[in-house]
C-alpha cells in the first residue's frame, strides 16, 4: 500500500475515529456532539534519530513519509539496529464491533437513554443531577517498513450520573457509571438505581467522622484496581528506569515485593476500555505477569525500552491518538483473584474499616486513596458509614501485607477521565481486582 524506502525503518498508525458527547444537567441537554476525526501518524528511524509527522490529510501519506526521510540519513544497517529488531512482523485483521457499532445508534435514541434514567433517579435529599453518555468506535490501521499489515477496532460506550446529596450541614457527591462495548447493556434497573441512591441517602445522614490512625482495611474491586494502577502500574512502565539506576536497582526481576497471595497481571486482550489487541508499534498484546506469587516477574515496554533492558516485547506502546508518538503505557492492569469470599475477609477484622467507593487516587513509591463512602468494621461485620479523607501508605509496605485475596475479581472500564502520563491524557485504560484486605493501613 505504501513504498518504503531500504536502509529507513519507518511505519504509519491511522485512526479513523468516532465519538459521541451528551450531558445533561438537571434535566437541561447542555452538550450533544457527534465528532468524526481521521489522522495519521508518520514516522521514520535512520538509526540515530526518529522523525515524526502527523497528518489528517490521509490521502497524501505517502508525500508525508518521503518527507521525512528527506531529513534522515539513509543507514545501510538499520534491520540490525537492536531497537528495530525487536519490531514484530504482524499480519491481522480483527473487526470485532461490526454489528453492533454504535455509530448505527441514533442520537436521539443515545439521548433517551440519560434522560430516561435521570428521570427515575429520585431522592429527596438530592439537589442537583447530571447525566453524561459517552460513546467511540475506532478503526485502527498500522503498516510498518517491516512489513506490518494490522487492522483492528475499538468500541466503548457509557453512561455517567453524578448526584448532589445535601442533609442538614452535610453533602455528598457520589457517581453511578457504566462502561460497555455493547449500547444495550447500558440501562440500569429500578433496583440498581434504588439501591445506588438508599446508599447514599444512609451515607449523609449516619456517617461519622474517624479517628486517624492505622488500621486493616478492605478495598473494593474499584479501590483494588486503583490502588494496582496508580501505585504498582506506573512503576511497572518501563521508561522510568531508562538512566535511573537506583530505580532498576530497587525494581530487579525476580525480587520479593509482595506478600505470597498477591499476583497482578496486565494485558490489552480484554474487550473494554483497555482492549489493545495490538499496541501502537504493531506488537501482539500479551498477558504479562507484573508479580506473581509476591514476586516480581515483569515490566512493561515499548521497543526502544526492550532494546535497552535486553527484554521482551509487552505490547504497551500507546498514544492517546495520533497527534502524539507512542510511549510506555498500561493496558488493562489488575489484582488476580484469590482464594477466600468476602464475608471471610470481613470476618477477620475485629475494628477495622471497608473501601466502598473513591474519588481518585495517586501514587509512585508512596500512595493517595481519597475514599467516597466507607463503613466502619466491628467484630467481623460491617457497620455504620464514616468519613475517611485519605488512606496513605508505602507502596512496598502495602503490597507485602496483603493478607486476604478474595475469589471476586472485577475487571473495570471507563468512559470518562483516563490514565495521564506526561502530556498525554486522558488514555483509555481498564483495571479492577477482587476484595482485598490489607492488615494496616494509614487513615486520616
Amino acid at each position: 500500500m505504501y513504498n518504503f524506502k531500504k536502509g529507513f525503518y519507518a511505519d504509519i498508525r491511522i485512526e479513523d475515529r468516532y465519538e459521541t458527547n451528551l450531558r445533561l444537567q438537571n434535566g437541561q441537554l447542555h452538550e450533544a456532539k457527534e465528532a468524526v476525526e481521521k489522522k495519521a501518524f508518520i514516522r521514520v528511524f535512520d538509526g540515530k534519530m526518529w522523525y515524526y509527522t502527523s497528518t489528517d490529510d490521509v490521502n497524501n501519506i505517502q508525500s508525508a513519509l518521503e518527507e521525512l526521510y528527506g531529513y534522515a540519513t539513509p543507514n545501510t544497517q538499520i534491520d540490525n539496529h537492536p531497537i528495530v529488531v525487536k519490531y514484530q512482523v504482524n499480519k491481522d485483521k480483527i473487526i470485532k464491533f461490526d454489528k453492533t457499532c454504535v455509530k448505527k445508534i441514533p442520537l436521539q435514541q443515545k439521548l433517551q437513554l440519560i434522560t430516561d434514567t435521570v428521570s427515575r433517579m429520585n431522592s429527596e435529599l438530592c439537589s442537583f443531577k447530571s447525566a453524561t453518555y459517552l460513546d467511540r468506535y475506532s478503526v485502527y490501521e498500522f503498516y510498518s517498513s517491516k512489513g506490518a499489515d494490522i487492522k483492528y477496532d475499538f468500541q466503548t460506550c457509557g453512561v455517567a450520573y453524578g448526584l448532589a446529596f445535601n442533609y442538614n450541614e452535610e453533602n455528598l457527591q457520589e457517581q453511578l457509571s457504566k462502561c460497555e462495548t455493547v449500547f444495550d447493556k447500558l440501562q440500569y434497573s429500578e433496583d440498581e438505581l434504588q439501591t445506588f441512591i438508599s446508599r447514599c441517602e444512609n451515607y449523609i445522614k449516619n456517617a461519622k467522622p474517624v479517628t486517624a490512625g492505622t488500621y486493616p482495611v478492605i478495598l473494593a474491586p474499584i479501590a483494588t484496581g486503583v490502588f494496582a494502577h496508580e501505585s504498582f502500574g506506573h512503576k511497572s512502565e518501563a521508561d522510568f528506569m531508562l538512566g535511573d539506576e537506583a530505580m532498576a536497582k530497587e525494581w530487579t526481576l525476580g525480587k520479593k515485593v509482595g506478600s505470597d497471595i498477591l499476583t497482578i497481571r496486565e494485558s490489552g486482550v480484554f474487550e473494554g476500555s483497555g482492549y489493545v489487541p495490538y499496541d501502537d508499534e504493531g506488537t501482539k498484546a500479551t498477558d504479562t505477569y507484573l508479580i506473581k506469587d509476591g514476586i516480581l516477574t515483569g515490566r512493561l515496554h515499548s521497543a526502544t525500552t526492550a532494546a535497552a533492558l535486553n527484554e521482551e516485547l509487552t505490547g504497551n506502546a500507546r498514544a492517546i491518538n495520533c497527534n502524539y508518538e507512542p510511549i510506555v503505557r498500561m493496558t488493562s492492569t489488575f489484582i488476580e483473584a484469590g482464594n477466600s469470599t468476602v464475608d471471610e475477609l470481613i470476618s477477620g477484622i475485629k475494628h477495622g474499616y471497608y473501601i466502598h467507593s473513591i474519588k481518585h487516587g495517586s501514587g509512585m513509591s508512596t500512595f493517595t486513596i481519597a475514599p467516597r463512602i466507607a463503613y466502619e468494621i466491628v467484630d467481623g461485620k460491617l457497620g455504620d458509614p464514616v468519613k475517611i479523607a485519605v488512606l496513605t501508605g508505602s507502596v512496598f509496605e502495602t503490597l507485602g501485607l496483603i493478607d486476604g485475596v478474595a475469589n471476586d475479581r472485577t475487571l473495570l472500564s471507563f468512559v470518562t477521565g483516563g490514565c495521564g502520563k506526561m502530556e498525554q491524557y486522558p488514555l483509555n485504560v481498564g483495571l479492577g481486582g477482587p476484595h482485598i484486605r490489607v492488615s494496616r493501613m494509614n487513615i486520616q
